[in-house]
């Protein structure tokens, strides 16, 4: 007899759904930002995720070289507030 499973299940662990997963994962990382940073707020203005690679607009050359400095940190702490990783490198733009 077959275990009946939710949409939400089929969705989570099926390998055809992968990418709309990474998509939703992606999103959410581009979303949640200001949420997890909040004190970048005003600084950084996280534009998309393209291959677990975070694109950050960042206008101030000062500001830029301090996220530079602590890209892993920041990296650590997005994939913690998500629980996995989603985010390898950060780029500024």
């Amino acid at each position: 007899m077959s275990k009946i499973k939710s949409v939400g299940q089929i969705l989570g662990e099926a390998r055809e759904f992968e990418k709309i997963r990474t998509t939703v994962e992606n999103t959410s990382v581009v979303k949640e930002f200001k949420n997890i940073f909040p004190e970048f707020k005003k600084v950084v203005k996280p534009k998309r995720v393209q291959s677990k690679t975070l694109l950050l607009r960042v206008e101030d050359s000062v500001w830029r070289n301090e996220l530079n400095i602590n890209k892993r940190k920041i990296i650590e702490k997005i994939n913690k507030h998500f629980g996995k990783e989603i985010i390898k490198n950060i780029r500024f733009v």
